[in-house]
């Protein structure tokens, strides 16, 4: 998946404003213009569109994890300059402070069906045997899960 993609698909599910989006950023002490945020969200095929990178990605969910849970006291975290749909599962799961049971419920919203243990290794340590990598199809099934756990989507 993209990152422009994610950035999108986050926003409609908790239908944020350009300038809540601006706002997400700040609290990750970023500061962004309108037209920036506007551009990010735009469509691939737009003369206008720009390509989000890892960092400016990282800094939103950073953002969002401030805005969510609140600032922690001291230095912040630093966004990473490359991520992967590991790092983004875990900083979802962190904002939004779901807990196992919770992921669970919201995969299977989307009729996707996972163990505890299947779930824990998204968040292992890569080095350690039991990790599993994030593949980009059950990103996209745990966005659309969610985008129907908090839009009220449910049918």
């Amino acid at each position: 998946m993209n990152n422009n993609d994610i950035l999108r698909r986050i926003r409609y599910t908790f239908d944020f404003s350009d300038y809540k989006m601006i706002e997400i950023f700040g609290h990750a002490d970023v500061l962004v213009s309108r037209p920036q945020v506007s551009n990010w969200l735009k469509k691939e095929d737009d003369p206008a569109y720009q390509e989000l990178n890892d960092k400016e990605l990282a800094t939103f969910l950073n953002g969002l994890i401030n805005d969510r849970r609140g600032k922690k006291e001291g230095e912040q975290a630093i966004p990473e300059d490359f991520l992967d749909n590991n790092m983004i599962f875990r900083k979802l799961r962190i904002a939004l402070n779901l807990k196992d049971d919770d992921i669970m419920d919201i995969l299977k919203l989307v009729d996707l069906r996972i163990g505890k243990h299947e779930l824990s290794a998204f968040f292992r340590n890569p080095s350690q045997s039991q990790y599993r990598s994030c593949q980009d199809q059950f990103l996209r099934n745990f966005l659309h899960g969610m985008q129907l756990k908090y839009r009220g989507d449910v049918k």
